[in-house]
């Protein structure tokens, strides 16, 4: 499960994890890392030991790695209610998938694609660069070895805007104010002839959900066709009807298991209303650098330019993924609304015990709605490790602090989501933040606990991360 990616997922020789600290076997860290990467669960861990008892190396050859990825294609399909009309693109991350998004409007304009990503602090790091077109490692996940910032060959000329999120002291702008903004920026894309793509974040790094659907929807008439748009749903946090709305507007979804989905690092797809794969212009020929054939929907004009190769090692995080999305699937409303309660009542004591304030995951005009987004915004906890509830700034230390109590956290057995730039100090800086967040396997091994065993569990996995981040934030 290490291979087939890039360099982000193979594992230190001394510690025996990846960057993020994690690694595809499970462990008994005390992990609410989900936001960042998460470790191989012990459910799972069971389930491909016997769905692969003799390994997975025939999955190299390209024939049967296509029979495979049609096998995960109706799993997606079964756990989300998809029908068959839904074309499924898969990527070795979610880095990955901003190339399906700008394959899908390549030749529409003769001055190419004007791509305009929604918070780029709020999404992957490496998108800035997979969005503008270009490369964004050393090498791919075929091992081909390429340059970060390398344009991919084939794809249009590519100019990238940025639209951010949130204000200075951390609050999530409006989605009115987002909205007029892209208007104003597809205008303008339209008259430079480039054709706008308009990113959408459904579940941020801090779990935004932005811009709301009927502004969405009021872009869509006045545009018609002269705009599309991708809903970064990277983090998995998003439920089954919001894919529904998206897909029936002709949006594209892009999900990654590794997040929420609680699978290992790295594996995602790109849910495709219907017609846009046998629509699509012609695969670029740098894509035969990134994707192989079978990752890419059978309709899609001349996919032959990847190889008829295999993925083992994203066919085995795949499978471990979408096992844990049909378990968390198969739970009840209830279940699942019991559980994140009592998360939210544990991280709200652990914010008033370390005299900090959580980071809001909605703009403040939608401050009592947060509940019409349990899963994307209730799941995920960002803690401002500066300021107090009021806003008083308590200590002035910057991302840089926070990344080295992120490290000391994790030489403790703690291993939390990394730091996020959401908020700043008074100095202009990013201050100091880290992100506690659930994930579907914890949910489903939590959600037939009764209640006093379920605050039990919380209060003593708070209690845990309380104590250890106390001295490190005074020292």
């Amino acid at each position: 499960m290490t291979r087939g990616g890039d360099a982000r997922i193979v594992l230190d020789t001394e510690t025996g994890l990846n960057r993020y600290f994690s690694a595809p076997v499970p462990s008994d860290v005390l992990a609410f890392a989900s936001s960042t990467a998460n470790d191989l669960s012990a459910e799972a861990h069971a389930y491909l030991s016997e769905r692969f008892a003799t390994g997975a190396a025939a999955l190299e050859a390209g024939p049967a790695y296509a029979r495979f990825l049609d096998d995960m294609r109706t799993e997606v399909r079964t756990a989300y209610r998809l029908g068959g009309e839904v074309d499924i693109f898969f990527a070795p991350s979610g880095t990955d998938l901003e190339y399906v998004g700008l394959l899908a409007v390549a030749g529409r304009r003769k001055g190419g694609i004007a791509n305009f990503l929604l918070g780029r602090d709020e999404v992957g790091s490496g998108c800035i660069h997979s969005a503008a077109g270009c490369y964004f490692a050393n090498e791919t996940a075929l091992g081909v070895g390429v340059s970060p910032r390398q344009p991919v060959e084939g794809l249009p000329p590519i100019e990238l805007g940025d639209v951010p999120v949130r204000c200075d002291d951390g609050e999530a702008r409006s989605s009115g104010a987002l909205s007029g903004e892209m208007e104003h920026s597809i205008t303008d894309a339209l008259e430079r002839d480039r054709f706008p793509l308009v990113h959408v974040v459904h579940g941020s790094k801090t779990g935004l959900v932005l811009p709301r659907l009927d502004d969405v929807d009021a872009l869509r008439e006045r545009f018609g066709q002269d705009v599309a748009f991708v809903v970064d749903a990277c983090q998995a946090r998003i439920t089954t009807e919001a894919i529904h709305d998206y897909l029936e507007r002709g949006i594209i979804v892009f999900i990654t298991g590794s997040k929420f989905m609680g699978g290992p690092p790295f594996s995602g797809f790109a849910l495709l209303p219907e017609g846009l794969a046998k629509a699509a212009a012609p695969m670029a020929r740098g894509m035969g650098n990134i994707f192989r054939r079978a990752e890419i929907p059978p309709s899609w004009p001349e996919r032959e330019v990847c190889s008829d190769s295999g993925n083992p090692g994203l066919a085995l995080r795949l499978a471990a993924s979408l096992f844990e999305l049909q378990r968390f699937q198969a739970l009840g409303l209830e279940q699942v609304a019991t559980v994140v309660s009592a998360f939210t009542s544990a991280t709200d004591r652990l914010a008033s015990r370390l005299g900090v304030c959580k980071v809001a995951s909605a703009p403040a005009e939608d401050a009592g709605e947060s509940a019409d987004h349990p899963i994307e915004m209730l799941t995920l906890v960002t803690l401002d490790l500066c300021h107090s509830r009021s806003g008083d700034q308590l200590r002035a230390l910057n991302f840089d602090a926070a990344t080295a109590i992120h490290r000391a956290l994790v030489s403790q057995g703690i291993r939390l989501g990394q730091p996020v730039r959401c908020v700043r100090l008074g100095s202009g800086d990013w201050a100091a933040t880290l992100r506690i967040g659930l994930s579907m396997p914890q949910i489903s091994r939590l959600a037939n606990a009764g209640d006093v065993a379920l605050g039990e569990w919380f209060e003593a996995a708070m209690g845990r991360i309380a104590t250890a981040l106390e001295p490190l934030l005074e020292g």
